[in-house]
């Protein structure tokens, strides 16, 4: 999908500060899956011509001193073992075991549900309000606790992820019925989110953009309408967003915002 919301051929526009690192792996696979293809089939096209059938011609099946070769074999083990060493090793590392410091991210709770994406965003206070399944109602899914002084501040939104750009963002999942997979093809990522577990997934956004959001996991009758879109602002727009959204949420409760609101 396109920025315009258009599909068009092969993987939509990168979003993120790694998704040009894992493009560039697949386009390498691809490339040579295409070589050992053209090679394969020039060998066998060859192999075809230089032993058919000919008139009085006897097959054999076995040329006298001829030895198997594994040459080709190594070949192609030398090269899937440099391609782990070289690429997938450190990039694994660096999107599964190297999340960017809290301190200098932006860290959102989610809980997914079928067939939604729920998002918790802590206040000015930086601490996420207490959340308990005994309070999950139709106008609270993601369970929190109003009485905890932390949730006062927290902003709570439904599909629609909003994040600014260029700064890491870490955003920490679980799920409260099935599994479901959290993907944005536009950041070249995906994770699953377990109910019980708690997993986390990170990437920083270089490019500002609506991107959908869509579950990877076949997670009942509405898997495919569990649809949400992630909104990359600059910060300035972010700031804006957030500040409209704690008011509405403050004059709702009947609260006069603080003054670092």
């Amino acid at each position: 999908m396109n920025s315009d919301g258009g599909y068009t051929i092969g993987l939509p526009p990168v979003a993120t500060t790694y998704g040009g690192d894992i493009d560039a792996l697949m386009m390498l696979l691809h490339v040579v899956m295409v070589a050992m293809f053209v090679i394969w089939g020039v060998y066998l096209a060859y192999c075809l011509f230089k032993y058919r059938a000919t008139e009085g011609g006897k097959a054999t099946y076995h040329q006298a001193g001829e030895k198997a070769s594994f040459i080709p074999d190594g070949i192609i083990l030398a090269f899937e073992v440099w391609l782990i060493l070289a690429f997938g090793i450190p990039l694994w590392a660096e999107l599964k075991q190297e999340t960017p410091p809290v301190a200098d991210s932006l860290e959102i709770h989610m809980v997914a549900e079928q067939f939604a994406w729920n998002f918790q965003y802590a206040g000015p206070d930086g601490k996420f309000g207490r959340r308990d399944t005994k309070f999950i109602s139709a106008s609270n899914p993601m369970g929190i606790d109003d009485d905890d002084p932390a949730s006062a501040d927290d902003v709570t939104t439904i599909n629609n992820l909003y994040v600014p750009v260029d700064k890491p963002f870490i955003l920490r999942m679980t799920s409260k019925d099935v599994i479901h997979d959290f993907q944005v093809t536009n950041f070249r990522n995906k994770q699953d989110v377990v109910p019980g577990m708690m997993t986390t997934l990170w990437f920083e956004p270089n490019r500002t953009g609506k991107y959908e959001i869509g579950c990877a996991q076949l997670c009942g009758l509405g898997h495919t309408k569990m649809v949400g879109n992630v909104f990359v602002k600059s910060q300035e727009e972010y700031d804006e967003w957030f500040k409209e959204e704690l008011e509405y949420k403050l004059a709702d409760a009947g609260t006069a915002p603080s003054s670092n609101s």
